[in-house]
């Protein structure tokens, strides 16, 4: 039997075609509210089981991978550009800014099983993520751009909470993004996604994000401001900042604009303000990656691991979705089984 690939387009500024979205539940805010009636505010909620209706055909690796490999505009290859210390802090606050994507409301990506993988080639830029614990879960990247000498490793982990009216997902583990050809470092975090059920259904980035140079002291602080209750103003996906030297505390820079649109600069001494991001160059038109050789693929791949239940899901067959979930499920259960037994074995 051939196997079919799904490999669901980025996440990109422009609204999903139909075709591409018609796997979405009906009833979608009714059906949302009928799984947290019996879930209590303040529960985690990281594991929390979702049925395939509220599944989009895509794996969390992926949506990860996604944020390093998948640009209109190659920015990552740009960040050896700039002549100063300070020019390159503002370089990779611009890249941290493009990580940022805008997601579907009332779909959310695969929970990954223990040991997928997720690998993407694109020109000199190297992505493989693997999915290294199940419970908690947490996913490693690491890349390489290996013309630009380029290398970045991060580690995340979600903690989802229940409020009563919305469900924060708290990212915790840190990302270091190393420019080899200066000897710097940068270490940074990133922001929690806000899933807002009431009073008006929608998602939002919230929250403070450090980029810190190890080597230079250079220090960027970003904050991620979230809608008001009602989405009134025009806070709608603002972030605010500022760049300082960590050892004079002196700052440098403020930052201002909305990551979905465009990003600003001004720097203190002569109020000079410049565009360092611009979201319609960088994450439009984006393209799902191509599989050239599927004999080569690893068979930990997502586009493997799931491509019986993404191809459920898309022709909305959610009887066969939900026999196809529930074997990833018990696969998965059995990994972990088996890796506690062997821990054992070996006294860890």
């Amino acid at each position: 039997m051939e196997t079919k690939i799904v490999l669901a387009r980025p996440f990109s500024l422009e609204r999903q075609s139909d075709q591409e979205t018609n796997y979405k539940a009906p009833n979608i805010l009714r059906r949302i509210l009928s799984l947290f009636k019996n879930v209590r505010p303040g529960s985690d909620v990281s594991c929390f089981k979702l049925p395939p209706e509220f599944n989009m055909p895509k794996s969390e690796l992926q949506c990860y991978a996604e944020c390093v490999y998948s640009t209109a505009l190659d920015i990552l290859s740009n960040l050896n550009g700039g002549k100063t210390p300070l020019d390159r802090l503002i370089s990779v606050v611009a890249w941290t800014i493009s990580a940022v994507r805008p997601l579907w409301f009332g779909v959310a990506p695969y929970n990954p099983t223990l040991g997928e993988t997720h690998h993407v080639s694109k020109g000199n830029l190297n992505v493989l993520l693997e999915q290294v614990s199940h419970h908690p879960p947490v996913s490693a990247l690491h890349a390489t751009d290996y013309k630009e000498n380029i290398e970045i490793i991060w580690c995340n982990s979600f903690v989802s909470k229940f409020t009563g009216t919305s469900v924060e997902a708290r990212v915790h583990g840190k990302r270091e993004l190393k420019l080899h050809n200066h000897g710097e470092t940068y270490e940074m975090n990133s922001p929690n996604l806000l899933i807002r059920i009431f009073p008006i259904p929608g998602n939002d980035w919230v929250g403070n994000v450090t980029i810190r140079c190890i080597e230079t002291g250079l220090v960027a602080e970003l904050s991620y401001i979230s809608q008001s209750f009602f989405r009134f103003g025009t806070n709608q996906r603002l972030i605010k900042g500022k760049i300082f030297d960590s050892l004079s505390k002196k700052i440098l820079c403020k930052i201002e604009g909305h990551w979905d649109s465009t990003v600003t600069v001004k720097n203190t001494d002569n109020a000079e303000v410049r565009v360092i991001y611009d979201a319609k160059e960088v994450i439009s038109g984006l393209q799902a990656p191509i599989v050239k050789d599927l004999e080569s693929v690893w068979p930990t791949e997502t586009v493997l691991v799931w491509s019986e239940l993404s191809e459920a899901i898309l022709s909305k067959d959610w009887e066969k979705s939900k026999r196809s979930q529930e074997k990833y499920r018990r696969k998965t259960k059995g990994a972990s089984q088996r890796k506690r037994i062997k821990r054992r074995k070996l006294g860890t």
